[in-house]
């Protein structure tokens, strides 16, 4: 249409006095140009739609790209689909049914031919090229048949995956041992299993214009903040980058410009289906990312990051248990080693009953820099671990024992003291399951045994200030505070955080 019209438009520029060379170049030109033309949408005719296809998904380059040209019914056609996607036996049987029918049992349209002609449950229509393209691409058959202007998406597609099996970081004592993959399908299906309600909500976008990663948003309708909702679909929308390159982590810095200065997580990550499902029974939003085995929970407060499915799948008394020791390691962790070095400066503060921490001898290196290269040799250890060889760990954890534990006390570099404070540390940052929550107690430890080793109580006092300015400056991506329901204070609210109370509800009798 496009064409015609430039062409009158030619026409009448050249005039009447337009001679017929001058109107076949026009036509060529046209004809030239229409060739390069994005159509648009398909046109029903196979010959022209397969070679925009070719042309655009480079056929003859990609050796994974494959088109299966067949006859069926009296009509041509050509079937398109990703070498390593397609289900070899459902392509097998596809092709067979085709093949056998007949010009009378052909449909007359496609949307017929969609509800009626191809035997499988998962059969879509487009007409549009980008819709059919970005299916294409994700793995989908793209069915294209001669007079039909609608391209036949058939969803028989398997992507290459590992067994639901339970995830490395988020271990229990007790509980299902399942977890979430890199298929976001399989994901949503986990959670589905756990919440079998018409009020729960799977909603998919699209960001990334390359990648074009799907992004699930998971819900129930009736709990979730409608207004937070808009506001997270609406960044997601408007999201411009190439890719996701890091998956989460890139959604995450696309949704909340945060503060870099402020170490503290906005997001909770999980690869347990349960946990993620209770949180959408309690309101919250859950993100699920293809190609990332785990789920973004968000909004995230500091109790949400501390909590573990562990303190539910126990007795209230246990779970509560559980819960309370996670909050005082987590304290003890940012205050051991600077109260420590506190002390150790001032000796006078020291009650009778405690003298027995004091070092036994004299230190060859200030006990800061003791602390901030153990510090830093803890990370070291931890990025060594996880590149050393499964068996190579056992040998390599002996000897790091050996080389680093006893032969550096002994060798005049670290006191034993500091030793004993730096193990205790660096085994209790596990017990955090956020690693960001456990970087960032970190990063606030460092600024405070730096403040006390130059201004003494006072830099004490100050670190610790520092440390509940960036909790109280935090805010969730919902832009509540980061401490609720201890500010704003809610003791109800609060008291479920700290207490685990039995489920609500009453037996029938």
């Amino acid at each position: 249409m496009r064409g015609k019209k430039r062409y009158q438009e030619l026409i009448r520029q050249e005039g009447s006095a337009a001679n017929q060379e001058s109107r076949e170049f026009i036509l060529e030109t046209l004809e030239s140009d229409e060739e390069n033309e994005d159509p648009g949408r398909i046109t029903g005719s196979l010959t022209k739609d397969m070679a925009y296809l070719n042309k655009t998904m480079a056929v003859d380059t990609n050796f994974d790209v494959v088109y299966r040209s067949i006859f069926f019914g009296g009509r041509e056609a050509c079937l398109y689909f990703i070498d390593g996607f397609c289900k070899d036996d459902v392509m097998q049987k596809l092709l067979q049914y085709f093949m056998d029918m007949k010009p009378e049992d052909l449909p007359g349209s496609a949307h017929e031919m969609s509800k009626k002609g191809i035997p499988y449950v998962e059969v879509d229509l487009e007409d549009q090229w980008d819709g059919i393209l970005y299916s294409l691409m994700a793995g989908v058959f793209v069915l294209l048949v001669e007079g039909y202007e609608k391209a036949l998406l058939i969803d028989a597609r398997t992507y290459p995956a590992r067994g639901v099996e339970e995830p490395e970081k988020d271990k229990v004592m007790r509980g299902s041992k399942d977890g979430f993959v890199e298929t976001v399908v399989f994901n949503t299906a986990l959670i589905r299993r756990r919440i079998r309600s018409t009020d729960l909500r799977m909603r998919i976008l699209k960001a990334g214009d390359c990648s074009q990663t799907d992004i699930v948003l998971c819900y129930m309708d009736s709990r979730v903040d409608h207004k937070f909702l808009n506001e997270v679909v609406t960044k997601i929308q408007g999201i411009h980058v190439d890719a996701l390159t890091m998956n989460q982590e890139s959604l995450a810095e696309c949704l909340y410009d945060r503060h870099w200065f402020n170490p503290f997580p906005k997001f909770k990550y999980t690869e347990r289906p349960d946990t993620a499902a209770a949180q959408v029974l309690e309101g919250n939003l859950v993100i699920l990312v293809d190609n990332s085995p785990s789920a973004m929970i968000l909004p995230t407060t500091a109790f949400d990051v501390v909590e573990e499915a562990d303190d539910y799948y126990f007795p209230p008394v246990t779970g509560t248990y559980l819960r309370l020791t996670r909050f005082l390691i987590a304290l003890l962790t940012y205050l051991m080693t600077p109260t420590f070095l506190l002390l150790i400066n001032h000796p006078q503060w020291i009650p009778e009953s405690f003298s027995f921490i004091m070092l036994k001898e004299a230190p060859n290196v200030p006990l800061v820099w003791q602390f901030l290269i153990l510090e830093l040799a803890i990370d070291g250890l931890r990025l060594a671990s996880v590149n050393t060889p499964n068996m190579l760990s056992t040998p390599l954890s002996v000897m790091a024992a050996l080389v680093l534990g006893e032969f550096s006390v002994n060798s005049g570099w670290f006191s034993s003291e500091v030793m004993l404070y730096m193990a205790f540390v660096a085994i209790a940052n596990y017990t955090q399951a956020n690693y960001e929550m456990g970087y960032a107690l970190k990063f606030m430890r460092i600024i405070n045994l730096i403040l006390t080793a130059a201004f003494g109580l006072a830099g004490y006092l100050a670190g610790i200030a520092i440390f509940l300015l960036a909790l109280l400056s935090n805010k969730t991506v919902s832009h509540n505070s980061y401490l609720y329901p201890l500010i704003p204070f809610d003791w109800k609210k609060l008291k479920n955080r700290l207490i685990r109370r039995r489920l609500p509800g009453s037996l029938q009798k």
